[in-house]
């Protein structure tokens, strides 16, 4: 298990919603410095989003074995803690906040793991430019957090969990 640590510029997403009889909802727009990317209002009807709309965004298992493994550890911490940084709030999964230490567990699909991430098909192209924008929102708050003195743990579903929490752990004994 290794630590991603990447940096990218910072951008910003707005989400309009307005609904009237005959109108289309607006597209949700995603602004970056380099690029536009627009995204349909939802996502299309299919077996993928029904899938998708089931899925827990905390206290997942993989989230639950990793805090198990760090409890056992002897290793206390915060879980929905949020860290306001100057460009965004930021919430990551465990938070060892006296050694400014984040750890975010990763779902293969929603963000993109190069190894488990199978893209739905899909016609419009919703589900590939949401990945693409997690993936970018990601390497922005690594960044962010690296800049404001944090130390970013990025943890795949799939890994090992004792491995993931060892790595953490002797993170967390070299920096006392």
């Amino acid at each position: 298990m290794t630590p991603l640590l990447s940096t990218s510029s910072s951008g910003s997403a707005t989400n309009t919603s307005c609904r009237s009889l005959g109108q289309l909802a607006p597209s949700k727009r995603v602004g970056t410095k380099d690029s536009d990317v627009r995204l349909p209002p939802t996502p299309p009807p299919s077996s993928a989003s029904r899938a998708m709309k089931s899925n827990r965004s905390s206290d997942t298992k993989p989230e639950l074995a990793l805090r198990r493994q760090l409890f056992r550890r002897g290793l206390r911490y915060r879980v929905g803690y949020r860290i306001s940084l100057p460009e965004r709030a930021v919430r990551p999964d465990v938070v060892f906040t006296r050694r400014k230490v984040a750890v975010f567990v990763d779902g293969c699909f929603w963000h993109g793991c190069p190894l488990h991430c199978r893209m739905p098909s899909d016609p419009s192209g919703y589900w590939h430019q949401k990945i693409h924008r997690n993936r970018r929102r990601d390497l922005e708050v690594d960044g962010a957090l690296r800049t404001a003195g944090w130390t970013v743990f990025r943890v795949w579903e799939h890994e090992a969990v004792e491995q993931a929490a060892e790595a953490i752990h002797a993170a967390l004994t070299q920096s006392r």
